[in-house]
C-alpha cells in the first residue's frame, strides 16, 4: 500500500472511531511507527486531522461542527482551494469572510496563520479558529440561522460596512458569464457585496460545479472580483471573464491525501 492510500485509510479510519492510536494505526498497515507519524504529519499540516492523546482525532473545528456530507459538493477541490487561499493571505492582515461552506474550509486552512484579524458572520468561521489566541475574530450580531450555523440582515452588513479590511473571501451559489455571482438567498447576496464594497482586495472561491447551477439573487459581476480560486474552468469561460481577474486554478498534484469518496457530494 502507497502512502497515499494509507493516509486515506487512516482518515477513514479516524472518522470512524474519531481517535486512533499510533501504535494500532502502525500494527493495522504493517509498518513502523515512524512512517505513521509521517502520514499523521501530512494529515495534520492539511488541517484534516490533529494529534492527541499519543494518537490522532479530528480537528476541534470538525467535531464541534462538522460539515455534513450533503451539504459539501465537490469537497476535496474545495479544501484544495481553501488550501491555496491560505497561503496567499499574508500574516498581520484583516480578512473579511462571508458565508458558506467553503468560506468555513478557508477558515479552517488559516487556523496555522500566527497573527490575523478576522470579521465575519459565519459561526462555524469563528469557531474553526477558536483554537489559535493569536487569531482575532470580531463577530456580527444579526438574525441567527440554525441550519448555516451564521448571522444575517442589516446588522451584518452595517456591520461589514464599518471596516475596510485587506481580504474580503466569499463564495456564491452559482456563476454565469452575463450576470456574474449569484446567490440563492437575498441576505446572503447582501453580506457579500458589503464585504466586496468593504475591501482592498475581493477574493472569489469556487468550483467548477457553480457554472452548471441556477441562482436568482445577484451578488457582482466578474469586475469586481479581483482574484477567482477554482479547481477547474472551461476554457470558453475563461476566454470571456474581464481580463482584470486573475484566475487561480488548485492542482491536485499540490496535495496529497485522497479523501473518501463519500465526502464529495
Amino acid at each position: 500500500m502507497g502512502a497515499k492510500e494509507r493516509q486515506y485509510s487512516i482518515l477513514e479510519w479516524v472518522r470512524e472511531q474519531e481517535h486512533v492510536e499510533v501504535e494500532d494505526i502502525a500494527q493495522r498497515f504493517g509498518v513502523t511507527t515512524q512512517t505513521i507519524r509521517r502520514d499523521i504529519n501530512r494529515l495534520c499540516e492539511q488541517g484534516l486531522l490533529r494529534r492527541r492523546y499519543g494518537g490522532v482525532s479530528l480537528p476541534t473545528s470538525a467535531s464541534k461542527n462538522p460539515i455534513g456530507e450533503n451539504q459539501v459538493r465537490n469537497l476535496l477541490a474545495k479544501q484544495q482551494m481553501a488550501a491555496r487561499v491560505a497561503a496567499d493571505i499574508p500574516e498581520n492582515a484583516t480578512v473579511s469572510l462571508g458565508v458558506g461552506s467553503s468560506i468555513e474550509l478557508v477558515a479552517q486552512a488559516l487556523i496555522h496563520h500566527q497573527s490575523l484579524r478576522i470579521l465575519t458572520n459565519n459561526l462555524s468561521v469563528a469557531s474553526a479558529l477558536s483554537g489559535n489566541s493569536g487569531i482575532e475574530v470580531i463577530v456580527s450580531g444579526g438574525q441567527y440561522r440554525h441550519n448555516d450555523h451564521d448571522v444575517v440582515g442589516p446588522e451584518v452588513t452595517n456591520f461589514f460596512s464599518s471596516f475596510i479590511t485587506d481580504y474580503g473571501i466569499i463564495s456564491t451559489g452559482s456563476m454565469d458569464l452575463d450576470h456574474g455571482l449569484m446567490d440563492y438567498d437575498i441576505r446572503e447576496a447582501e453580506v457579500s457585496r458589503a464585504i466586496i464594497s468593504n475591501t482592498r482586495a475581493r477574493l472569489l472561491v469556487a468550483d467548477h460545479s457553480k457554472w452548471t447551477l441556477n441562482s436568482h439573487c445577484k451578488i457582482a459581476s466578474f469586475k469586481y472580483v479581483d482574484r477567482f480560486y477554482t479547481d477547474t474552468i472551461p476554457s470558453e469561460k475563461r476566454a470571456n471573464l474581464p481580463e482584470s481577474v486573475d484566475i487561480i486554478e488548485c492542482s491536485e498534484s499540490e496535495f496529497e491525501v485522497i479523501l473518501p469518496s463519500a465526502l464529495q457530494t
